[in-house]
């Protein structure tokens, strides 16, 4: 082989080679976003897996108020199922947007259900119900924890993506830009206030 073969065949296995990089490294950025979005996931079926026994523990108490009930179950409902399509494609952008709304939503009728609860101490003095909201409280952090690492591993993610040359890459190698987890508000990441006094 002359030089000439040798320098061409060189420069095409450090271009495949570096091509070979970029992607494990984007497949790696992917996966760490993905697991970023199961520690949400977690979270948020802690979440909704509480909220059934806030309602049972309430509606004892509650007679009155079955409307608030019925919003808190409602959302917490449509909350799982925007969870579920975003389990499916945690990159996706709108899933992300739908599952932020969603959590809005159900965090505005918990909301709702502590302001309705302040009317009635013996439901405020009930142990399991301080049990509950205690549960809920600190969920509500972990959940914005997760949130935060997820947005970080996404914004790594979209950020590698971007540069030059690892954007022509991830064209080829469809590598879509992922979507971060916003909320319209900071209804999760501040949890909702549990004072009885």
């Amino acid at each position: 082989m002359d030089t000439t073969s040798l320098i061409g065949l060189a420069v095409i296995v450090l271009i495949v080679g570096y091509a070979i990089v970029i992607y494990n490294h984007l497949v790696t950025l992917k996966n760490r976003f993905k697991n970023a979005f199961a520690q949400i996931d977690v979270q948020l079926k802690r979440r909704h897996d509480l909220i059934p026994n806030l309602v049972e523990t309430a509606q004892g108490y509650l007679t009155h108020e079955r409307e608030t009930l019925a919003r808190v179950t409602e959302a917490r409902t449509g909350a799982m199922q925007a969870q579920e399509n975003a389990r499916k494609d945690p990159g996706d952008g709108q899933k992300m947007n739908n599952l932020a709304s969603a959590e809005n939503m159900l965090t505005k009728a918990l909301g709702g259900f502590n302001a309705v609860m302040e009317n009635y101490p013996d439901l405020k003095a009930n142990e399991t119900m301080l049990q509950l909201m205690e549960e809920l409280s600190s969920t509500e952090n972990r959940v914005a924890f997760a949130r935060q690492s997820f947005n970080d591993s996404v914004m790594d993610y979209n950020t590698y993506r971007e540069k030059f040359p690892n954007n022509f890459m991830s064209g080829f190698f469809a590598f879509k830009p992922a979507g971060l987890l916003e909320f319209d508000t900071e209804a999760l990441s501040e949890p909702p206030s549990v004072s009885f006094s």
